[in-house]
């Protein structure tokens, strides 16, 4: 395993390059094919540490699913309610989807036993959000602090429909909840502050539940119970993944790139609206749907910063950019202001207080708030040894900053971000040295 990678400031930032696909509807795809009926087939899912958890529990409990290293995976469903108690402990590694999500699915098998549980962050990061709705429906549900955290212990029962006013918005607490009401009668409704991410609602209705929005666009039904048919599915390229490159091009001087296939679900697209509010070049090219999902070629060119605030409905379109955000603020001129992300806190690192930490270390002026960060722009960024803490966000946001500090840069456990970008710095080589 790499302990560190030394990184230097880019000279050239140039080519064309396609990123790994979305990671949120990877691990949709593999749930929602294991529980249909028949063959799904997967194209340009991401080969990361987070779906391969998702596909081995479901490999667990019954489904057939194919190696996720080549070009399509294939998914043997076993149909709605008919998952098989696993003998083992279901190990979801770091992947706070795989575990949330899969506490709705398991929560609806009358009568089937499942433990769950991940790696130390895992073990760490608060499961209550989505346990308290799903104890509401009915669901049997132990674990440390309360039932809170894991290992978790689930006993299937036979759920009742709510509606749920959900008190943030997110899309797992949202996805639970719905992938729950798939084997209950009647009709399981959640309501968000604001829209979170879709990609469960538009996947599950591919697979032909019957999912609709009230006009406010903000509360989503599944009418239950459901029957689900498996799909040919084409998996984006992950806009998270494309926000790396996105930022890179916009603050290395002369640099150009151009990502082909990536999303642009408008649940998704607060990065490319922060970016554009700070005068980045970026051109939305071939715009496309695939499998329900729009998608577009990305062309980003060198451009000069301007500071913004970041905060408010925004926010749930792109809290996973915002560690990203935070080195495009470090270089653009004024001071950021980021708000309303104290979710940040609960991420796979406290990424507030570590993103603070470790670009302050770089020479950045960077202020931690409860639920933000203060950024003043504009100052150099000097080499130094930084840590990912293993967070593989934070660990190619700091490779990004490192193209343009003076220099170099020594990043600790950088093999992390293989959780959603495997082959990362392998790409940021080759584009350095230009097309």
């Amino acid at each position: 395993m790499l302990k560190s990678v030394a990184l230097t400031a880019a000279q050239c930032l140039r080519g064309t390059l396609r990123v790994p696909g979305d990671k949120s509807i990877s691990h949709r795809a593999l749930m929602l094919g294991a529980l249909a009926e028949g063959l799904t087939q997967i194209e340009g899912i991401l080969p990361g540490d987070d779906p391969r958890s998702t596909a081995e529990c479901f490999r667990q409990l019954g489904a057939q699913i194919s190696t996720i290293d080549g070009a399509r995976v294939e998914v043997h469903g076993v149909g709605l309610g008919n998952l098989r108690e696993s003998t083992d402990i279901l190990y979801t590694g770091n992947s706070g989807t795989t575990t949330r999500l899969m506490l709705g699915i398991l929560s609806a098998q009358p009568g089937l036993f499942s433990c769950l549980n991940g790696d130390a962050s895992i073990r760490t990061r608060p499961m209550g959000r989505v346990i308290e709705p799903l104890s509401r429906m009915g669901a049997q549900i132990w674990g440390r602090d309360g039932a809170k955290r894991a290992p978790l212990a689930v006993l299937g029962q036979h759920l009742r429909p709510i509606h749920y006013d959900s008190p943030v918005a997110s899309a797992q607490v949202k996805s639970a909840i719905l992938l729950a009401g798939l084997l209950t009668v009647g009709e399981t409704s959640v309501r968000e502050p604001a829209r979170s991410r879709d990609h469960s609602e538009r996947m599950l209705t591919a697979f032909g539940a019957d999912i609709r929005y009230c006009p406010d666009t903000t509360t989503v039904t599944l009418r239950g119970p459901a029957r689900l048919s498996a799909q040919q599915i084409i998996v984006p390229g992950d806009i998270s993944s494309a926000a790396f490159w996105l930022v890179a091009a916009a603050i290395v001087p002369g640099a150009e790139l151009l990502l082909n296939g990536v999303g642009i679900n408008p649940t998704r697209t607060g990065v490319l609206e922060v970016l554009g509010r700070m005068g980045a070049d970026i051109q939305i090219e071939n715009e496309r749907t695939t499998c329900g999902e729009p998608v577009a070629d990305l062309r980003v060119r060198s451009s000069r910063l301007e500071a913004c605030e970041i905060g408010g409905e925004v926010i749930p379109r792109l809290i996973d950019e915002l560690p990203i955000l935070a080195v495009a603020a470090c270089c653009a001129r004024g001071k950021t202001v980021i708000r309303d992300a104290a979710e940040l806190r609960v991420k796979e690192s406290d990424r507030i207080a570590v993103m603070a930490r470790e670009l302050n270390r770089l020479g950045a002026r960077v202020e931690e708030l409860p639920d933000g960060l203060i950024i003043e722009g504009g100052h150099p960024l000097m080499g130094a040894e930084v840590e990912s803490h293993g967070d593989h966000r934070v660990a190619m946001s700091l490779a990004i900053a490192a193209l343009v500090a003076r220099g170099t840069t020594v990043l600790g456990d950088p093999e992390c971000a293989t959780v959603s970008y495997p082959g990362f710095f392998e790409e940021l080589a080759r584009l350095k040295l230009g097309p």
